[in-house]
């Protein structure tokens, strides 16, 4: 399960730290956003809605418990680092998922990740499992939706509307029916597996796309999918087969 994260801390090194232990103990973890100080914290959270926040506590102007008052409800967990103690019992009323002390000792921060995981995946199958119980709830009568976030706004859209996806690093752009493009903090891979259940299938590495907008399989450089909106989409060798597969099921 892949785990955005944000770090937030006014020290070069400790961040250059972090970045490295993430990079060789915890490759569940991507790194969507690094802040210097309290302000582009806040900023960088509600432009990227990370999963994790790698908080700094004492830092110029602003602490790390100035961040978290900036949110009413959080909606991501924290992992408090600190060179002082003494700020123990603050980052405990503040209900951090952990609380590490620098020099970061690996096993402890390998640790408060695989924890920050276990928090997160029971978060994310309570939703799924909500989303699934009001539509069965609704008889399957409605057209689900599902929730985009952008960087403005949450938008709900249903599911029929949406004609692809492609992937852009650790963002994904919505094309609907109204000629909309929705950009989303959000990687094409956490839309997948969700999206799959309701008639879309993955074309390449960077696409996703809803088989009902499908107009025709060209032949050229070895199999293209026109779309009814004009859009040429890739079609990767290793999904080949199970695109040919899904367009004999349309018929």
């Amino acid at each position: 399960m892949e785990i955005t994260c944000v770090i937030i801390d006014d020290e070069p090194n400790n961040i250059q730290n972090l970045q490295n232990i993430l990079g060789d103990h915890c490759p569940d973890v991507t790194i969507v956003a690094i802040a210097q100080n309290a302000d582009d914290g806040i900023a960088a959270i509600k432009q990227h809605l990370p999963a994790l926040v790698l908080l700094d506590i004492q830092m110029p102007e602003k602490s790390g418990f100035e961040v978290l008052k900036a949110f009413a409800e959080p909606n991501f967990e924290v992992i408090f680092i600190t060179a002082y103690d003494q700020y123990g019992i603050q980052a405990i009323k503040f209900s951090a998922l952990d609380y590490l002390l620098k020099p970061i000792n690996i096993s402890e921060l390998k640790n408060a990740i695989e924890k920050a995981g276990k928090k997160i995946s029971v978060k994310n199958k309570d939703h799924k499992l909500e989303n699934l119980i009001e539509y069965m709830m609704r008889g399957q009568k409605d057209v689900p939706k599902i929730a985009l976030p952008t960087l403005k706004e949450i938008r709900y859209i249903k599911i029929d509307e949406i004609i692809r996806c492609e992937a852009s690093d650790n963002y994904t752009t919505f094309y609907t029916t109204a000629g909309e493009h929705l950009l989303v903090c959000k990687t094409l891979k956490e839309f997948s597996e969700l999206l799959q259940l309701h008639g879309f299938i993955r074309t390449h590495q960077s696409h996703l796309v809803n088989i009902n907008f499908v107009k025709s399989l060209l032949k050229e450089d070895g199999g293209i999918l026109l779309m009814n909106d004009g859009t040429k989409i890739p079609i990767s060798r290793q999904n080949k087969e199970e695109v040919k597969a899904a367009l004999k099921r349309m018929l």
